[in-house]
């Protein structure tokens, strides 16, 4: 699992990638402070299974705070796109390429129309960001676009020689964009009515859909409108709602969510990511009480949440449709270590119970003999669709 965080310069992409990890990112107000990939680990949040079973978990990776589990996921925030970006314009061309393995985008806009097209800091409210809603995926497009139309011809004469299906000879030629499967590229084509067409009949709009659609496809994107709290904001927030009904939208504040795991980190408040609130347990300046007041008023308050946490699940839950599933047994939550429910595993929608073998480890999946459901310590077949939150026991035949 790789999120991909893109937008143009200055609107707060290296702020909401070092909130969400608390890796060490340079965060500038100037155009492509970033020019190397920052990458580091985010956190997904889902309930925990273990007050079910009366343990507290203490897992391997991520963590678990007051019956929330946070599962790991890789993330990676490139520098600032600009318009022309698949043409080279900005490095552009190298900061695609860097994205190409990225499961989801997060699209970090910034909502107070304080930053232009360049990236430049303008007055708050004189550019519109709308604007920055569609030059990003015609950027986004544009790049699929040029990567299919660069390899077309190879690859129709490869399709040909093997005698391929186009949606078989797709999938497997174009699987390094991401996801792709056969059963994505035939929904693409029969939406297009290309499912019986050539491949030698292509025409060149016929290309440049197909990109379009396999874009959407393999880089679904979630928009986090950053700066909520700057004034007129919010108004740009229900106007952008509005106008782009078929995108998923968040109100965010990364500079106070940062504000808040940083004081969280150095043992000044208790808080949650996520939640609406946060509890003050250390010595605290007047100034830091300050801010502190200011974020629960204007963000928490206002919105349940400074955003950057929804964002996340939204991206892996809403849009990718993962489930989180744990490895368990009927007769026993603890592994040779003695950690309680050590693993929780993102899997993808539609995954069996065999799937959860193999995702385990390849020699369980091959020596897969059944799966017990842990919560309800019944038996299911092995082409069981896993839920959010199973508990499932694999028994092997070694």
């Amino acid at each position: 699992m790789l999120i991909g965080v893109v937008g143009k310069p200055s609107v707060g992409k290296s702020t909401f990638f070092k909130a969400a990890t608390l890796a060490e990112a340079e965060i500038a107000a100037y155009p492509f402070t970033t020019i190397k990939p920052n990458t580091g680990v985010g956190y997904v949040k889902v309930q925990c299974v273990d007050k079910e079973f009366g343990v507290q978990c203490n897992p391997r990776e991520g963590f678990c705070l007051q019956g929330w589990r946070f599962v790991p996921v890789q993330m990676i925030d490139v520098a600032g796109l600009v318009p022309g970006a698949h043409e080279g314009k900005g490095m552009g061309n190298q900061f695609l390429n860097d994205l190409s393995q990225a499961d989801v985008f997060v699209h970090v806009i910034d909502i107070a129309g304080s930053t232009n097209e360049k990236g430049e800091s303008v007055p708050i409210g004189s550019y519109d960001p709308a604007q920055d809603v569609e030059f990003l995926e015609v950027e986004l497009d544009m790049w699929y676009i040029g990567i299919l139309k660069n390899a077309w011809q190879k690859f129709v004469r490869l399709a040909l020689q093997e005698g391929k299906s186009p949606k078989k000879a797709i999938a497997q030629h174009f699987s390094g964009l991401g996801r792709v499967s056969e059963g994505m590229v035939e929904g693409i084509l029969k939406k297009l009515r290309l499912l019986d067409v050539a491949l030698t009949d292509w025409s060149e709009r016929s290309i440049e859909d197909f990109a379009k659609e396999l874009r959407r496809a393999t880089k679904p994107m979630i928009i986090a409108c950053n700066k909520i709290d700057v004034k007129g904001a919010h108004e740009n927030f229900l106007r952008l709602q509005k106008m782009f009904s078929d995108r998923i939208f968040v109100a965010c504040s990364a500079e106070s969510e940062l504000a808040l795991r940083e004081a969280a980190k150095h043992e000044l408040i208790t808080y949650i990511p996520g939640e609406k609130s946060f509890k003050i347990v250390g010595s605290l300046s007047e100034q830091q009480k300050k801010g502190l007041s200011f974020i629960q008023k204007n963000i928490l308050d206002k919105y349940s949440s400074t955003g950057v946490q929804q964002v996340l699940d939204a991206a892996v839950f809403e849009l990718l449709k993962y489930k989180v599933v744990f490895p368990g047994g009927v007769n026993n939550l603890v592994d040779k270590h003695g950690n309680v429910l050590p693993d929780s595993f993102l899997m993808p929608l539609g995954s069996t119970a065999l799937d959860f073998a193999f995702r385990i480890h390849t020699d369980i999946g091959n020596h897969y003999v059944k799966a017990i459901n842990v919560k309800t310590k019944l038996p299911l077949a092995k082409e069981y669709e896993l839920k959010n939150r199973d508990v499932i026991e694999i028994k092997t035949s070694k």
